[in-house]
């Protein structure tokens, strides 16, 4: 039992020291893998305590029982009356759950239901950027809908449903595919073989302009700085966009991703075309959005979810509700 303690100890000091350098920057910590890790250590700590453990101390609890009902039988037998013995006291004593369990065992079912709601039903996020404003702003908590494309495996991140198909409009967060420890979130915009032109910041789907029109100017409180205001009509949906006049209309922040080849860029702007199993995604805010335009294509298996709901946002309880 020492060296199982001495163990459990070590291992919730170094899953400590991880967290401690996660939240400090010093390491790039990846939530679903400590989650699963989590789950499974403890499950195994869980099932020991079922099978093992907990009938062990309960035969032990049970055998002291015995002994001093025996002892006192012995006495009373001889004429001595027997001391009183607070048996219930010693045996919740010896029923007591130690410590490296009731860290380990005791917190698998909070770990095992956070584990499933968060990988197979809704994931919060909170949005850290500008990048997706009018329509999400810094500092929102939102919840990501785990199923409706599909459930995919923690981690892994491969399918194990099919769903819904990702659709032109929708809020959809992903693997950031130059680094696919970060999760992004923008507007689906292209879907696999679509033609996409954004030249002197009009928009343009297979060769067709996408509806917009004009809306009063946006007020940027962060920024103190107002911009041009449009709503956006896309396969029956609308939302709002933003873009700076002052800001030039070619592509700033372009990289040499893997498929640049697909896409033409000039001082106007770019025009791509998505490839299979890809998606072009774009933030609302278009001129504070590193996006499609500057490092490509969303391959299918970086999918997270759907963006569905602002559930809270501290500084303004009126952003509660539905994304459109």
């Amino acid at each position: 039992m020492k060296a199982i303690a001495t163990f459990t100890g070590v291992l919730l000091a170094a899953v400590a020291a991880y967290l401690l350098l996660w939240l400090t920057g010093q390491v790039q910590g990846n939530f679903p893998l400590l989650l699963l890790v989590a789950t499974g250590v403890t499950g195994l700590y869980w099932l020991a305590e079922q099978l093992y453990f907990r009938p062990r101390r309960q035969r032990v609890a049970l055998a002291l029982e015995e002994s001093v009902r025996e002892r006192q039988n012995a006495m009373r037998a001889q004429g001595i009356v027997p001391d009183e013995v607070d048996v219930q006291r010693q045996k919740n004593y010896l029923l007591r759950q130690p410590w490296w369990l009731d860290w380990t065992a005791g917190l698998f079912p909070v770990i095992a239901v956070v584990f499933v709601l968060r990988s197979f039903a809704f994931e919060p996020f909170r949005i850290p950027s500008g990048s997706m404003i009018p329509t999400l702003l810094v500092g929102d908590l939102i919840l990501v809908n785990k199923f409706s494309y599909g459930l995919r495996m923690p981690v892994w991140n491969f399918k194990i449903t099919e769903g819904a198909a990702p659709a032109r409009g929708d809020v959809m967060v992903f693997r950031y595919p130059p680094q696919p420890q970060m999760d992004y979130i923008k507007r689906i915009i292209g879907l696999p073989g679509d033609q996409i032109t954004y030249v002197n910041k009009k928009l343009s789907i297979n060769g067709q302009p996408v509806p917009s029109q004009d809306l009063p100017d946006y007020f940027d409180e962060d920024s103190m700085r107002h911009a041009k205001r449009y709503q956006e009509a896309l396969d029956g949906r609308s939302y709002e966009v933003l873009n700076n006049p002052e800001m030039p209309a070619y592509v700033l922040g372009v990289t040499s991703h893997s498929q640049k080849n697909l896409c033409n860029y000039t001082v106007e702007g770019v025009s791509c075309t998505v490839p299979p199993g890809h998606y072009f995604v774009m933030g609302d805010n278009r001129d504070n959005s590193l996006d499609s335009r500057s490092w490509g294509f969303v391959p299918d298996e970086n999918i997270v979810g759907k963006a569905v709901f602002v559930w809270m946002n501290f500084s303004n309880l009126q952003r509660i509700g539905k994304i459109q």
